[in-house]
């Protein structure tokens, strides 16, 4: 089973929650840091997700804040974060 497909496919619901919460932390920040630096897009990252009380490692948002920058568009977490 792929990491993917363990996100998708998981019946424990704490997962589920946890990436809907890295999603829409994803998509918040998304909407509103177009053309702001990576460092930025990465401390908003990670001010969203101490709200949210979801735990992502240093990769993971470096990852994130990666590809919200380069594609100035929607960003589906568990794409980037299963890469």
């Amino acid at each position: 089973m792929t990491d993917e497909n363990q996100i998708t496919e998981n019946t424990d619901p704490s997962l589920d929650e946890r990436a809907q919460a890295i999603q829409a932390v994803v998509d918040r920040v998304t909407s509103w840091q177009d053309g702001a630096t990576e460092g930025t897009v990465e401390q908003e990252l990670r001010d969203g997700f101490a709200e949210a009380g979801v735990d992502v490692p240093d990769d993971d948002v470096r990852k994130l804040a990666g590809a919200i920058q380069d594609r100035h568009g929607a960003v589906s977490a568990q794409d980037v974060l299963s890469a």
